[in-house]
């Protein structure tokens, strides 16, 4: 530890620590503009000049180490000189467009300007302008010329988001910051830079001149589209969410958000669902919540008594709140209901029929950061888990191993140890020989490992024998088995058992062996189920379909008989179970839109209804009280599963690619500027040169893509880091008729 005088304090700092970092440590405020502690040091705006004793110059905080005995002035007449100085610089050519700019209000230059500025210019040669750029549909920078060249985003996207796509271009006055020539920001962090730049350069797209920062309420709640569990905070005004920023949590998401988490509520009033409805005669009619819930009640005793509780079934979206799937089950059983599940993108049942606890990433969040060797299995990880990514490219430049083992090799934008292309028919023997590989030594040697299994591990057809080969390894070589959960209250689900133990009553069972009434909890067949087609036709099959959706939707007018609006995450009070299996809780930022209510409480006046006991709560608190003993939470947690099953997929042409990073939900495929986006727009059928070759294709022919009888036409292309015998085509709204990911699939012209 070193001794520092900072402002005559005395105290201990680690030895490496700069002046600007000893001054927070001190509580002494800097002024500053380029150091961020998450990047890299700049010093180029020279705007946290301070004195320090012995030195002829004043001396930038932010680039400058301290050294034992080190007396700093961060208040004296000379670093009040030099800031004030670089203050007046950075102001010569700034506009003074404070009034209509999104930044006002919460602008770091504007905040500082008032302390360290002075009342008036001295310059009045006209203002320097820069030509505003286009950075995509989400970050808008159409206002250069208030750039300050902090290079806040440069570094962002270079060493966070781990490509850079920003830069800048010539040099003096004539310096300015700008995407690639014929190219807009891509990265699926890209909104970061908003939060990053401390002026009014690079703001909101969407938010544009939408709201002034002090008209805005704020409030916490958490991330409902991935399983990381993200900390945001909602900014709301005349009751509808209007934007949302990161709040920080170390343990979870530092101080980032995706730009899933961040764009997302554009989608939340788009085709929203705001009166309850019932159709007869084929006709839609709108009623009051008293009728359509008498009707679901008359729905479910008439199946009841014709065909048993076995007539019933329910699909249940894993995104929903711990408080919500309870009471879900807790009616299922009261009734007797058996067929119970939310894992709707799985194909193999005995995942859950032989799994011991719930399932989840084995550790913590910043434990998994600390692993010396990383092996992912059957996952694309920059679409599944985007922020938990660049957390992962951290510790892959500090030194982690980071391996891959996957049917194609993703662009990490990382140091990767090893990234081996293998067909998912092969992954389970693959896991089986590791040991020899070097991957397998890599996981051997380091000191703490883990092996984790993604999103197309999970949801493969033969999912029990890469799970079994994955754990062998994993005991082999000491490591921790990972799973990443693919919602954002997966875990919650597993916990809560709404994932159906027996293959009948599965989402596979049930698509099989259609149920006379089935009722759809936040659930939209065609996108949130594993083969949408067969949802559509065993929807069609029930006498009776009872949809509880925020969302209104032509799917669910075809095969729903009565649908009934609740709210998303925004609208009411919850918990979920992230990866780490932390529970998180929240309360609604906004007022229920129409006449919505939350599911927690549809479900209970349901029960009521229903003359079932214990369905008398007042709030959520009590529920998950009830629900989840935290106590005794880790005890429920196990990556165990109680059978060790051998690979039998055979070699064909598979399909690959997952759900779309913005297919991912209801809210998300609402979202516009999302959906504006390249990663959301319709993919072309990827295959390489041989497999393209084999099957008499050339790049550009539009071909029938056949699954299930099923046939959509898609462009082919040419991605010649695909494993032989597969196709990349992950699931999008255009393509969601076809079977189920991880199948084969047939490729035809004409």
């Amino acid at each position: 530890m070193l001794q520092i005088e900072i402002d005559g304090k005395q105290l201990s700092v680690e030895q490496g620590s700069t002046v600007i970092e000893a001054a927070h440590q001190a509580g002494t405020f800097i002024p500053h503009f380029c150091y961020h502690k998450k990047l890299s040091i700049a010093a180029n705006c020279r705007m946290c000049l301070v004195e320090v004793e012995k030195s002829r110059k004043p001396l930038p905080a932010c680039a400058t180490p301290v050294t034992d005995g080190m007396v700093v002035k961060t208040d004296s007449p000379l670093a009040k000189q030099a800031q004030q100085g670089v203050m007046e610089f950075l102001l010569i050519n700034h506009p003074l467009d404070c009034p209509i700019c999104d930044q006002g209000g919460e602008c770091l230059l504007q905040d500082t300007a008032v302390g360290y500025g002075k009342g008036s210019s001295r310059y009045d040669e006209p203002k320097h302008t820069v030509v505003g750029k286009d950075m995509g549909p989400l970050v808008s920078a159409a206002e250069m010329s208030r750039c300050i060249h902090c290079t806040r985003c440069i570094r962002f996207t270079e060493e966070i988001a781990g490509k850079q796509e920003i830069a800048m271009a010539n040099r003096g006055e004539n310096s300015e910051i700008m995407p690639f020539i014929g190219k807009v920001v891509e990265t699926e962090l890209s909104g970061n830079v908003i939060d990053l730049c401390p002026v009014g350069a690079l703001t909101s797209k969407p938010f544009r001149y939408d709201a002034r920062s002090w008209e805005l309420s704020r409030r916490k709640t958490i991330s409902a589209h991935d399983a990381l569990g993200s900390n945001l905070i909602v900014q709301t005004k005349d009751h509808t969410v209007r934007r949302v920023l990161p709040l920080e949590n170390e343990a979870i998401n530092e101080c980032w958000i995706s730009d899933r988490d961040r764009f997302a509520y554009e989608g939340l009033y788009q085709n929203r669902l705001t009166q309850p409805q019932i159709k007869q005669d084929n006709q839609w009619h709108t009623v009051d919540w008293q009728t359509a819930l008498d009707y679901v009640a008359k729905g479910l005793h008439g199946v009841s008594h014709d065909f048993g509780a076995d007539g019933i079934g329910m699909w249940v979206n894993p995104a929903n709140t711990v408080e919500e799937m309870y009471l879900i089950r807790k009616l299922a059983d009261a009734l007797g209901i058996k067929a119970v599940d939310g894992r709707l993108r799985q194909l193999d049942s005995r995942l859950s029929e032989n799994a011991t606890g719930a399932q989840w990433l084995g550790q913590t969040i910043e434990a998994l950061a600390d692993n010396q060797a990383l092996l992912f299995v059957g996952t694309q990880l920059r679409q599944e888990q985007p922020l938990l990514t660049a957390r992962i490219r951290q510790a892959a430049k500090k030194g982690t191993q980071v391996s891959v083992v996957s049917a194609m090799k993703e662009s990490l934008h990382m140091p990767l140890f090893e990234q081996a292309v293998v067909h998912p028919a092969l992954w389970a023997s693959w896991l089986e020989k590791a040991l020899q590989s070097e991957i397998g030594q890599s996981l051997n040697t380091a000191e703490k490992a883990s092996i984790i299994l993604g999103a197309e591990a999970q949801n493969h057809p033969d999912a029990a024998a890469i799970y079994a080969a994955a754990e062998a390894l994993a005991k082999a070589t000491g490591a921790t088995l990972a799973i990443l959960p693919q919602a954002a209250n997966s875990v919650g689900a597993d916990l809560l058992g709404i994932n159906a133990r027996s293959g009948q009553h599965t989402i596979q069972g049930q698509l099989k062996a259609p149920k006379k009434a089935v009722m759809l909890f936040n659930v939209e067949p065609d996108l949130d189920m594993v083969h949408g087609a067969r949802a559509i036709a065993a929807l069609k099959e029930a006498q009776t379909v009872m949809a509880f959706s925020a969302y209104d939707s032509e799917t669910l007018r075809e095969v729903a008989d009565v649908m009934l609006p609740i709210t998303p995450f925004t609208e009411t009070s919850g918990s979920f179970v992230n990866m780490e299996g932390r529970v998180q809780s929240f309360y609604g930022v906004v007022q229920a839109y129409g006449q919505a209510r939350p599911l927690w409480k549809v479900v209970r006046v349901l029960g009521n209804l229903l003359s079932l006991s214990g369905f008398e709560y007042e709030n959520t608190q009590q529920i998950l009280t009830e629900a989840i003993d935290q106590q005794k939470l880790p005890e429920l947690l196990s990556n165990h599963l109680a059978i060790a099953p051998k690979p039998e997929t055979p070699v064909k042409l598979t399909r690959i690619g997952g759900v779309g990073i913005y297919a991912t939900d209801a809210i998300v495929r609402r979202s516009l500027p999302l959906q504006s986006t390249v990663q959301a727009q319709a993919p072309l059928a990827y295959l390489n040169s041989i497999t393209l070759a084999q099957l008499g294709l050339i790049k550009g022919d539009v071909v029938q893509a056949r699954q299930d009888n099923i046939a959509v036409p898609i462009t082919v292309a040419i991605d010649d880091t695909l494993a032989d015998q597969v196709v990349y085509l992950p699931l999008h709204q255009t393509n969601w008729p076809l079977g189920a990911l991880l199948t084969t699939v047939e490729l035809s012209k004409g």
